[in-house]
């Protein structure tokens, strides 16, 4: 069994902002509407390589750019309420206390894993993240909403976000990160089921 010693080629990142307003968690939901619309659309626009084997780059960074505000707007949000400001409109990496970066892939990947990894292969670590997202993408009902609500909670009574839960709700949305890079076919490299930086 070969061990890959290389970091995985999709990663996140995402700096706890403190202090964070005792209240304005209640209606980060309402202030993200513009944002859910806009993604909405942007998450139609996924899929390519089937007959060139490479990723366009074009295509592969607009993918990424979606990738990265989508974690934004979590990070923000109730994927981990980790700051007060809010996620600017924009495909780039900016100055923003969450960021999201995919290696482009540096060899042609492969045509046959195309019609499989996606949907078979990923099967194990989809049932990883539904447990942890509440179902496959950002959605509630999770043990990430469930241990970020509480956290939320605590921060209502109490003025501050507990260390350990927020350094546990960033490794299990590094690993969704992963899979979704590897279902979105940016990368071969099958994803670890770890937490933790891979």
């Amino acid at each position: 069994m070969v061990i890959d010693s290389q970091p995985y080629p999709v990663s996140i990142k995402g700096n706890l902002e403190e202090p964070l307003s005792r209240w304005l968690w209640l209606v980060k939901w309402f202030l993200l509407i513009p944002h859910v619309f806009i993604l909405v659309f942007l998450w139609i626009a996924f899929f390519a390589i089937l007959f060139t084997g490479k990723y366009p780059r074009g295509l592969f960074d607009f993918n990424v750019g979606v990738l990265r505000w989508t974690w934004r707007v979590g990070f923000y949000s109730y994927l981990a309420l980790g700051t007060d400001k809010y996620p600017p409109f924009t495909l780039k990496s900016v100055d923003y206390p969450a960021d999201l970066q995919v290696e482009y892939p540096s060899e042609k990947l492969s045509r046959r894993l195309v019609l499989v990894k996606w949907w078979l292969l990923a099967i194990p670590h989809y049932l990883v993240v539904a447990f942890f997202q509440g179902g496959i993408g950002p959605r509630c009902g999770g043990l990430t909403t469930l241990l970020v609500l509480y956290a939320g909670v605590i921060l209502l009574f109490k003025g501050t976000y507990h260390k350990d839960i927020f350094d546990f709700v960033m490794e299990m949305n590094r690993w969704s990160a992963r899979v979704y890079g590897y279902a979105g076919l940016m990368t071969d490299r099958y994803p670890p089921f770890k937490l933790g930086e891979a």
